[in-house]
């Protein structure tokens, strides 16, 4: 087997492990930056803990050490830790300098080659994260929008508009933050068509809003991928060169190439059902279901959900990412989770949790259930919506799944609340 192929070697638990904050503060990414220049080019450097600029790093480094259960392969440059959106509490995961340098320069070749980043999103994330790798690969300075106090689109026009053009420009972004680029007019949008590509990732885009963006002149990208490939490792459903891709038992989505994390630290048996070496190299096996299309001839990947977000409803099974797919495009809809709020009848009540678009209301249960029922069937209609001014996140772009059904479930034990609304069943 080539070094590519074989596991990584497990090395005895590493004491130089370094916390540094992420975030977007210009003074703390530059810290990150010159931190992560060394991480790659050194492999004896101390291995990086990216964390949220709000905790201190003293209280990280306690917590990673009580919580490793596995030694840190050798080449780590670079430890994380995922969003958990769905089970509470993400995985540290061990990513190698090869591993994300690899990545990086996948991109470049499937893009307009290296260039010029503006950072826009947590460097504490993978999305963050590779957003300075790929600076650093391409030997260029990222320029820093600092959202500590919330994203604004008129100030990620003035930061675009910054960038110069003796490099090809890319931006990473997640859905929420087009959708209010979109929203916040022309003098927002204007900036941002001088820029090669526009990733779009960390959660599904609806199609109405890739639609806008392109029809607005926008280069955007959808990407798929997460920690433990080093970031998106698919573009617009297309695999990055040197990534392998296939669907498994019950279309589950697997992975290999180059850009695989080194493993977990924290849990050996989630690791070894996770990664695993078989003759023809290593694959990652996600927790996504996913579906091969044609399109012009070629595949590309569709993404249908996760393997375990399958609700039972009245005995029926039902995903929510298929309804949310078909929510999203509602006017009105702003952002959308679908979720099982617990109900003595149905078994889990299909509950729609939505954010209005600005200055429009938000469609009537009654249009909601239509445009599923025509497209999935009646078992998948929602049976109660929920209005809230924002979905609760794990990380930029993840929704808290966990979050909304218990805000959902909160909501419906009201009766009478604004905002929500059931279709035939009595009040809790």
């Amino acid at each position: 087997m080539t070094p590519e192929h074989a596991s990584p070697d497990r090395q005895p638990g590493r004491p130089d492990l370094l916390p540094v904050a992420g975030g977007t503060a210009p003074a703390q990414v530059a810290h990150l930056l010159d931190a992560l220049r060394t991480a790659l080019a050194d492999g004896a450097a101390p291995v990086l803990v990216p964390h949220a600029p709000s905790r201190p790093g003293g209280q990280v480094a306690g917590e990673l050490r009580a919580r490793l259960r596995l030694p840190v392969p050798a080449g780590t440059a670079v430890v994380l830790q995922t969003s958990g959106s769905t089970t509470g509490r993400g995985h540290l995961v061990a990513l190698t300098a090869d591993a994300l340098t690899a990545s990086a320069r996948a991109t470049y070749e499937r893009l307009a080659g290296p260039g010029r980043w503006l950072l826009a999103v947590p460097a504490h994330h993978v999305a963050g994260l590779q957003v300075l790798v790929r600076s650093l690969v391409a030997g260029t300075a990222p320029v820093v929008l600092d959202t500590s106090a919330g994203f604004d689109p008129g100030a990620l026009a003035g930061a675009t508009a910054t960038m110069g053009d003796d490099a090809p420009g890319y931006l990473s972004l997640v859905p929420t933050q087009l959708v209010r680029v979109l929203d916040a007019g022309e003098t927002a949008v204007a900036p941002l068509r001088r820029l090669a590509a526009i990733l779009v990732g960390g959660a599904a885009s609806g199609r109405r809003t890739l639609q806008r963006a392109r029809d607005a002149g926008l280069r955007v990208v959808t990407t798929y991928g997460m920690t433990e490939t080093g970031g998106g490792c698919v573009y617009d459903g297309v695999p990055l060169p040197g990534v392998r891709l296939r669907l498994g038992e019950d279309d589950r989505v697997e992975l290999g190439g180059p850009m695989l994390a080194a493993g977990y630290l924290d849990d050996a048996a989630a690791d070894a059902a996770a990664f695993r070496t078989e003759v023809d190299g290593r694959w990652l096996r996600t927790s996504d279901r996913g579906r091969l299309e044609d399109h012009g001839g070629a595949q590309r990947l569709a993404v249908l959900g996760r393997v375990d977000d399958v609700l039972n409803t009245g005995g029926v099974k039902v995903s929510p990412a298929a309804v949310e797919h078909a929510l999203v495009e509602l006017d009105g809809v702003g952002e959308v989770v679908v979720v099982g709020v617990p109900d003595g009848e149905w078994g889990q009540l299909v509950t729609a949790v939505v954010t209005p678009v600005p200055g429009r209301p938000v469609p009537e249960l009654g249009a909601l259930r239509a445009v599923v029922r025509e497209r999935l069937g009646g078992a998948h209609a929602p049976r109660a919506v929920v209005v809230l001014d924002r979905l609760p996140e794990r990380g930029p772009g993840k929704v808290d799944r966990i979050g909304a059904a218990r805000l959902a479930a909160e909501a419906l034990a009201v009766p009478g609340r604004a905002g929500v609304e059931r279709h035939g069943v009595a009040p809790a």
